[in-house]
């Protein structure tokens, strides 16, 4: 019998565990998956609004747990065990039995590694004190949610990406105080600025001091517990700090093993998940992936991601064929009432790229004007000058804009043009959309301009 042990038990190591199951029965392929925190299988993008309170309970964020695995699919799925080691001359790991204290070793056939991310902790002195959180696996949301239950008076962000953003609006929700603090002239810095700038307004609208331009200097410290955010214009008082400062690919272990690891830190694979081992795949947020409009390498955190490419290493792993084509750079998050949307390439990815480009801003609405609940929304596109070819899209507004950025992320996909986005039969009727949908509107713009040099 063939053995398959996975490491990590979350979106891409259970995926591709159980797309290898449906392929091949249990008398066939043994499969062990080894996940060092208490849960597998849950929505980490749900965090937030646990800490927010939106989501009452930790279940509600839990697919599928370890008993479910063995039970239903014949997967051993073994919470609490933190693989240490992987030594390939061996075709063994090296696994820790956090709950007993015991290490041992465990034989593999075929090898998946899916480490995900780490939440990005700079050398900034005190930043290992007691109160201050990543926020990347679901044992640390249960960490900051306790935290919260302690009813911290003031918290601080440090670090306007979306974790940084959704959990400053998580400790709004909550009734604490919130100073979100980036070095950046703006948050979200995945934005141009102008888009940028009406993040930073609804931060504000919302009850968030903002504090832009202003790097974190120090921690400070009293007991081992952190009290306080020293910058260059002073300090702030904090009870709780979360680090929103973005993530790493968790791929030290694969280093470690002498499996290729690529310029972004993440872990080589090709096409199929296959790594430059034999016998050991990747897939998730510890694998470096193809950007399908700069043709760059890129490391991108995202589960949408992590649960494609864990099916794809799952279905080959099985015995069929599947490959992962790459990706757009697609993300959408909510900071209070404001949407946020990009896909592709920003104005600053797209210069750096090589590309000649121009670049639209409209302002329109969710719905025909006249129809109740209309709200803002402004639209960005970002065109290549000599083809027309969209580059990349940015939307901010209220209520039903966001999610039209999967109009402009399916045009990216398909290398469509503004001029050929500009003629797309999309849905009409007042409740849904003005008659000229804000995307349809960009995208004419953007080809009128063009037209026009």
């Amino acid at each position: 019998m063939e053995r398959m042990v996975v490491i990590g038990g979350d979106a891409a190591g259970m995926s591709a565990a159980s797309q290898a199951r449906k392929r091949r029965p249990a008398q066939e392929l043994e499969i062990i998956a080894f996940e060092r925190g208490d849960y597998t299988s849950y929505a980490a993008c749900g965090i937030p609004y646990l800490v927010g309170g939106l989501v009452e309970e930790v279940d509600e964020l839990i697919a599928r747990r370890p008993e479910t695995f063995r039970d239903q699919y014949q997967i051993d799925a073994r919470i609490r065990h933190e693989v240490v080691g992987i030594d390939l001359d061996a075709q063994e790991v090296e696994v820790r039995n956090l709950e007993e204290g015991r290490t041992f070793r465990q034989g593999w056939d075929q090898l998946v590694v899916a480490t995900g991310a780490a939440p990005l902790r700079p050398p900034i002195p005190g930043i290992d004190a007691e109160g201050i959180y990543g926020v990347q696996t679901l044992n640390d949301g249960t960490a900051v949610l306790a935290a919260v239950e302690e009813k911290p008076r003031e918290a601080v962000v440090v670090g306007g990406g979306y974790i940084g953003l959704e959990m400053a609006e998580a400790m709004v929700l909550q009734g604490i105080n919130v100073t979100l603090v980036e070095q950046a002239p703006q948050p979200m810095t995945t934005l141009d600025p102008d888009m940028g700038a009406r993040v930073a307004d609804a931060l504000k609208g919302a009850g968030v001091q903002l504090r832009l331009e202003e790097p974190v200097e120090a921690f400070q410290v009293e007991n081992g517990r952190v009290t306080g955010v020293q910058t260059g214009e002073g300090t702030l008082p904090a009870d709780l700090v979360i680090l929103g400062l973005g993530t790493r690919p968790r791929s030290e272990l694969a280093r470690d093993a002498g499996i290729g690891i690529g310029e972004t830190g993440g872990i080589l694979t090709d096409i199929r998940m296959r790594t430059d081992q034999d016998g050991v795949w990747a897939a998730g947020d510890c694998i470096e992936t193809f950007h399908r409009v700069s043709n760059q390498p890129v490391a991108i955190a995202l589960g949408t991601h992590a649960n494609k490419q864990g099916r794809v290493a799952g279905i080959n792993l099985g015995g069929g064929y599947a490959t992962f084509p790459g990706v757009v750079g697609t993300a959408v998050s909510k900071i209070c009432d404001v949407e946020v949307a990009r896909t592709g390439l920003s104005s600053r990815e797209a210069a750096e790229a090589g590309f000649r480009f121009t670049s639209v801003v409209v302002q329109s609405t969710t719905r025909a004007h006249y129809y109740p609940g209309a709200r803002r929304m402004s639209t960005k596109i970002i065109a290549e000058e000599d083809t027309g070819r969209l580059l990349g899209a940015q939307i901010v507004g209220l209520e039903g804009a966001a999610k039209r950025i999967d109009v402009l992320a399916t045009c990216l996909w398909n290398e469509m043009t503004v001029g050929e986005i500009q003629g797309m039969d999309l849905s009409y009727a007042p409740p849904f959309s003005p008659v000229w949908d804000p995307v349809l509107i960009a995208a004419r713009k953007a080809s009128e301009k063009l037209e026009a040099r």
